[in-house]
């Protein structure tokens, strides 16, 4: 024989077993995008259906072999509603400028006086762009700069009529 055995070459029978029913027609339904899991999902569903379709409507006295094909159609529909709910999640959530900005400034508010960094855990920004933010906010003069300790730290001004009202003034 020309291919050869399987013995040896990495095939795994019954690797449903050992991995806890995550696979799929040998991938590991995990790992798939959800565009893969709708496209792998329908092409085992639409063939099932189809040849259905064609079993009853050629030879209807043999419609009860069609039953027999649940047992892949269950795990491609499985599969099939996993793809179509992880196409939201895999959306990014997009945030407008404004948002990020007010992020920005809520992060400010709370702490005090924040640097970029700080203010990138407690937002969605990332550190450079909290960064590049924070700086356009103090040439502005938005807010305040203050250097300790050889960090940068950004605070909203102590005269501002928000910090008054916060401490109770």
């Amino acid at each position: 024989m020309c291919g050869g055995s399987y013995v040896g070459r990495g095939m795994r029978h019954g690797a449903w077993r050992r991995r806890g029913g995550r696979e799929f027609l040998g991938r590991d339904v995990e790992k798939m995008r959800p565009g893969a899991r709708i496209s792998a999902a329908l092409a085992v569903l639409l063939p099932v259906g189809l040849s259905g379709v064609f079993l009853v409507a050629f030879v209807p006295s043999l419609w009860w072999i069609f039953t027999t094909y649940f047992w892949i159609a269950f795990p491609a529909v499985g599969m099939l509603s996993s793809g179509i709910a992880g196409l939201d999640e895999s959306r990014p959530v997009r945030v407008s400028e404004q948002e990020r900005e007010r992020e920005l400034l809520e992060a400010i508010r709370e702490s005090g006086e924040t640097s970029a960094a700080s203010a990138a855990a407690r937002t969605s920004l990332t550190v450079a762009e909290a960064d590049r933010r924070l700086k356009e906010l103090a040439e502005n003069g938005h807010i305040e700069v203050r250097a300790r300790g050889g960090a940068i730290f950004y605070a909203m001004w102590e005269g501002a009529p928000e910090n008054r009202l916060a401490k109770g003034d």
